[in-house]
């Protein structure tokens, strides 16, 4: 039989006075002192100095003129992004589980991460033999319709140097990724409305997916849905695309209406 590890007996270990560290200052919204930290957790002041060290070079605490820790603004802005992406998640699943009753195939709902998209949600298909994908997974933006959708109304400066900075694998399909042939298609995506990943990312699977707005021209996500290509056959792809924009402009019209609600 196999037994539970019993977390009540584990060592108390860094991460563990790491959190307790994160969790006094987060209480002390007028900072706190090295020497409140110690005793507020019950860390010695030198393991504690050194958790707070790397915190602060890592930007995750800063730390003021008067020596006192205070919350930093990369978690700042990781809790931000937390919340946003659940009320994404919120806004977006009725309309994503109408598109996956509309096509039967497998929709996802993704955000830009540098040169990568993140899974937020996931609906699959019913079928048995289907796509695999999870939230939390990340997929390279140039071989994928949700990268590309991306990459399409990013703002031209910003698409150079995303562009200028991928590494262009081999796709499976096509062997060759030119940067030139790239940006030909990502114009091609502004002009439709929706990104095709014909087998570049996984071989016998397509893809199309299409951009989700907060307000013209900004960007916050995007969503696809994907299939094999015996069920997603290249004449279809036009009639899906026009199906996963206009789900898209569905959920842009209600992340502009909550966005406005929050000002």
């Amino acid at each position: 039989m196999i037994r539970a590890r019993d977390s009540k007996s584990a060592p108390v270990g860094v991460l563990t006075r790491l959190l307790r560290i994160l969790e006094a200052i987060h209480t002390g919204p007028a900072g706190l002192s090295l020497k409140d930290i110690a005793q507020l957790t019950g860390i010695n002041k030198s393991t504690a100095y050194r958790i707070l060290a790397h915190l602060e070079s890592e930007g995750y605490l800063f730390r003021g003129d008067s020596g006192a820790y205070f919350i930093g603004p990369k978690l700042v802005r990781l809790a931000a992004a937390t919340n946003r992406h659940a009320a994404l998640r919120e806004i977006s699943r009725p309309i994503l589980q109408q598109l996956w009753k509309a096509t039967g195939e497998t929709v996802n709902l993704a955000v830009p991460d540098g040169s990568e998209v993140l899974y937020l949600d996931v609906v699959e298909s019913p079928h048995s033999f289907r796509l695999a994908s999870r939230p939390g997974m990340r997929r390279s933006m140039y071989c994928t319709a949700l990268g590309k959708a991306v990459m399409a109304y990013l703002p031209a400066g910003e698409r150079e140097k995303l562009l200028s900075a991928l590494v262009l694998e081999p796709h499976i399909k096509d062997k060759n990724v030119p940067p030139a042939k790239l940006r030909k298609e990502l114009a091609r995506v502004c002009q439709q409305g929706y990104a095709v990943d014909d087998q570049e990312s996984t071989l016998g699977a397509r893809c199309v997916g299409a951009p989700i707005f907060e307000v013209p021209g900004k960007l916050v996500a995007v969503i696809s849905i994907s299939g094999p290509t015996t069920r997603i056959g290249k004449d279809q792809i036009p009639a899906l695309g026009a199906k996963v924009a206009e789900a898209a402009q569905r959920i842009s019209a209600q992340v502009t209406l909550s966005s406005s609600d929050r000002r």
